[in-house]
């Protein structure tokens, strides 16, 4: 039976604000309630910030209750304290607002891939990792913060503009069981995005803080390449648990992830480790192996660093038309070859309790 707001809306006005004694609804504590097509109800509980520690047992209340409801599949309820109204979501503001490093509210951890230079396929990384979490039962966001050149949308095959129901909060797209927003839901396939550094800080610090993650266990961000604006924002807004480094073999590769690698050292960001992707090619007609970028080079970089050798990934034809397809491999092939590599890196993230 399909489940409505306003069923959601009269179930929470039974509940009562501890502070003003009116109901959840009428003290107008409830936001961004939405109610998905597959009867998943998500909202926000804003409350003022000198009253916070009261609201954990009615925030409880109104997700026990909702899960009450007839037809209800999920519930998903995150409480914020605000000071004062958030100002309507503008990904061209010119402005971020001036804080120290936070947790995202609802979200356990924080990890970052990067690589030094573009080109090296730490989106397709990005967005198998965060599927192959998804499969493993993880809760998994996916941040494409890589705001010149956004490609989560297709390689998750993900379309439409996000909505904005209150003005306040943005509502993410979901795919595979990963929770996704991008720059590139914002724009057009062939619109290029022309910021500077505070318009570049500015969105991402909304993408952040603005868009309803719900509660995730981990939040994977996918960086640009390089060492630039976006990277010192995240590290300086956002509490980054952890790095993930993706490189070639090549040593031109490894000269720029090398100074990625020391980016995050002056930022005090952890590295977890790194992947050497386009390790090897084998020919699909004989079956020969060979290293078109070298070989080992990152296991080598990772040996002097201290840090483990997550994984080698293959150079091969599936994992790109599956990039390409919208269905990353991990989905549209989990039991292939070119797939294990990026199970295995997700099952120690979750061993070694970073995701």
């Amino acid at each position: 039976m399909p489940v409505t707001r306003d069923d959601v809306l009269g179930l929470l006005k039974t509940l009562n604000d501890p502070v003003s004694g009116a109901s959840l609804v009428e003290a107008g504590l409830v936001k961004a309630l939405t109610v998905s097509d597959d009867n998943a109800v998500r909202f926000v509980l804003e409350v003022s910030p000198s009253h916070a520690a009261a609201y954990g047992e009615v925030r409880q209340q109104a997700e026990d209750a909702v899960k009450g409801l007839a037809g209800v599949s999920t519930v998903s309820v995150v409480m914020t304290a605000h000071s004062k109204p958030s100002a309507p979501p503008d990904l061209n503001s010119k402005r971020a607002a001036p804080s120290g490093p936070q947790k995202i509210p609802g979200v356990d951890r924080i990890l970052a891939v990067a690589s030094g230079k573009g080109g090296v396929g730490k989106s397709t990384v990005a967005s198998n990792l965060a599927c192959a979490l998804a499969a493993e039962g993880r809760r998994v966001g996916l941040l494409d913060a890589d705001v010149y050149g956004p490609s989560q949308p297709r390689m998750l095959g993900v379309s439409g503009r996000p909505a904005s129901p209150d003005g306040k909060t943005i509502l993410p797209m979901r795919n595979f069981g990963v929770t996704m927003m991008s720059i590139g839901l914002m724009t057009n396939d062939d619109q290029a995005v022309v910021w500077r550094g505070p318009m570049l800080m500015g969105a991402l610090q909304q993408m952040m803080t603005q868009v309803q993650w719900g509660a995730l266990d981990v939040l994977i961000v996918d960086l640009p390449p390089g060492t630039g604006d976006v990277q010192m924002t995240l590290a300086q807004k956002a509490h980054v648990d952890g790095a993930i480094i993706v490189s070639t073999p090549q040593d031109v590769a490894l000269m720029d992830a090398r100074k990625g690698i020391d980016m995050f050292n002056q930022l005090k960001t952890p590295i977890l480790g790194m992947i050497e992707n386009m390790s090897t090619h084998i020919c699909s007609e004989c079956g020969h192996e060979e290293h078109v970028f070298g070989h080992g080079g990152v296991a080598k970089e990772a040996e002097k660093l201290g840090v483990p050798l997550l994984a080698e990934i293959p150079l091969h034809l599936d994992i790109r038309l599956a990039a390409d397809g919208g269905a990353p491999i991990v989905v549209s092939k989990p039991d292939s070859a070119q797939a294990a590599g990026f199970m295995a890196v997700a099952q120690r993230l979750i061993a070694d309790g970073h995701a």
